[in-house]
């Protein structure tokens, strides 16, 4: 009788290596997709990271060609001469071209020389950013 009664126990455990490996399959593939989750916001993070830099960078060189060009301070103004003005219309491509949807307002006040730089561009994920720098040249 002691047969039959561990015969009964083994048939019943047969299957639990199975259902052993198939939650262990679980949790590896769980971990598998919040790796690749992991690694989806930090591509997003190093894209936001680079257009913030690259709007710094751009900013920078536009802020050093008018000190160089401190006669012309006018003839930055996008609202007036820029599109006239070679240097200003050479930097606003550089922008649309290095920053997706990038476009650039630069507005002087010759008399108090102040200028002051805002850079703007759009990503599908994230929508607007919008990078503002002000200064005074004297």
């Amino acid at each position: 009788m002691k047969a039959k009664h561990s015969s009964r126990l083994r048939n019943g455990q047969q299957g639990i290596a199975l259902i052993e490996a198939l939650i262990g399959i679980l949790i590896f593939a769980f971990g598998v997709i919040g790796l690749v989750g992991l690694q989806v916001a930090m591509t997003r993070a190093q894209g936001t990271a680079k257009f913030r830099a690259d709007a710094n960078y751009l900013s920078s060189q536009v802020m050093g060609n008018i000190w160089a060009d401190r006669a012309n301070l006018a003839q930055y103004d996008t609202s007036g001469a820029c599109d006239s003005y070679q240097p200003c219309m050479d930097w606003k491509s550089k922008v649309a071209a290095t920053l997706p949807g990038g476009a650039a307002q630069i507005a002087t006040t010759p008399a108090t020389g102040v200028v002051s730089i805002t850079v703007t561009w759009s990503t599908p994920a994230e929508g607007t950013h919008t990078y503002v720098v002000a200064t005074s040249i004297r």
